[in-house]
């Protein structure tokens, strides 16, 4: 199968490379890059620092149209190498002014870089601000976001719920669970009683993070594997057994899950592991990966094995416009569930605002611990009895 390459920056260069990128404007550029969630614009404008990002806005205390004194809010984003990241902090800072927000972006040098992080939380504190809106890189930065609480900010988790979920005030955030459960259906239907070998390849194997712990798990609950999430970690599911169908259109079938290895989120990461699984079985037939960089990556390693990519299901999450939304259509990627997390950011900072000017908190979305802000199958080989658009439509929606 002929396919176009996309670059993405490797999870070694942007250790490198990104120390910390002050983002005053949209990312530019190209790379080639990991994710926690999917493609690949490094923006490095050389104002890096060893702490975090900033873009601090104005720094004289302006005012908005209304007179109204700005409000502080730190948004603290796992990199500013991801544009599913850089997507929250194009979206926050195109609505700051008209929230009447003094916005600062802080992040991580790699998904995972919880100190950086916890630097950031300390600066806000001393700087006073409103509020925080964070995507935590992990649990490990639950005391610096109690103290912020403690200081008075009101602390919003993006995407990434911490553990437990009640150590930020809300978080607003994809639906994990349910996005790994679309695509573990859609695969179910694919499949339609061929025995399913399966590769997980998921963020990391030495910490849990909820994201991580949700799609992964929300993958083997779709194809009727595991019945709900254990957040004490991935990997606990029987190895072998009985995946059931989405509908009564298709038939179940046997599987064997071969292994969970972990990609970083990244293109490197996601070939790595691949081809760790291959190694253990080269019958694998079923890819589930945590976002569309270690897709891409995956499917590098398959094809470098001589395996043909029409013989195997590769699923992922995020839903990017390009390239990830490109290897849906190419059919490197068979389906993927859309999120938003442009939405994630603003909604977010209006919650922020709206409660300093009004005392009115945010609320969960009904039956959730969370605020639900959408997700979508994307494919263009629907399965009955799975909800999903076309590429077409999803590249309408992305990342709004």
């Amino acid at each position: 199968m002929s396919r176009k390459k996309f670059k993405w920056p490797t999870a070694r260069a942007l250790v490198a490379s990104v120390a910390l990128a002050l983002v005053a404007t949209a990312c530019a550029g190209d790379g080639d890059e990991p994710a926690d969630d999917t493609e690949t614009e490094a923006t490095d404008d050389g104002a890096a620092d060893d702490d975090a990002a900033a873009d601090d806005g104005d720094d004289d205390g302006a005012t908005d149209d209304g007179g109204d004194e700005e409000i502080g809010i730190a948004l603290i984003l796992k990199t500013t190498t991801n544009p599913f990241f850089v997507s929250m902090q194009q979206s926050a800072e195109a609505v700051a002014d008209d929230l009447g927000v003094n916005l600062t972006v802080a992040a991580g040098q790699v998904d995972g870089d919880t100190d950086s992080q916890i630097r950031a939380i300390e600066d806000a504190i001393a700087r006073g601000d409103a509020g925080i809106l964070i995507t935590p890189s992990g649990d490990a930065v639950i005391p610096a976001i109690e103290r912020a609480r403690e200081a008075g900010l009101f602390t919003i988790a993006l995407d990434t719920a911490p553990q437990p979920p009640d150590a930020v005030d809300i978080t607003f955030a994809t639906d994990n669970t349910e996005a790994g459960r679309l695509i573990g259906a859609w695969t179910a239907g694919q499949l339609d009683g061929e025995k399913a070998v399966i590769a997980m390849l998921d963020i990391f194997n030495d910490q849990v993070v909820s994201v991580g712990v949700e799609r992964d798990q929300g993958f083997l609950i779709g194809m009727g594997i595991l019945t709900e999430v254990d957040y004490s970690g991935n990997g606990k599911e029987p190895p072998t057994g009985q995946y059931l169908p989405p509908s009564d259109a298709y038939s179940g079938g046997d599987y064997e899950v071969v292994c969970h290895e972990p990609t970083q989120g990244a293109v490197d990461g996601g070939r790595s592991a691949m081809e760790t699984c291959l190694a253990l079985n080269s019958d694998i037939n079923v890819v589930y990966t945590i976002n569309e960089p270690a897709a891409q990556g995956a499917a590098d390693a398959l094809e470098a094995a001589g395996r043909d990519l029409s013989e195997v299901i590769i699923v992922s999450v995020d839903g990017g416009c390009s390239p990830g939304l490109e290897l849906v259509s190419e059919g490197v990627i068979g389906a993927t569930s859309q999120q938003y997390p442009g939405q994630m950011a603003t909604l977010g900072m209006e919650a922020i605002a709206n409660l300093v000017r009004t005392g009115e908190a945010p609320e969960t979305s009904e039956g959730l611990t969370f605020f639900n802000t959408g997700v979508s199958l994307i494919t263009d080989s629907p399965v009955e009895g799975v909800e999903s658009i076309s590429v077409a439509e999803g590249q309408e929606l992305c990342w709004g």
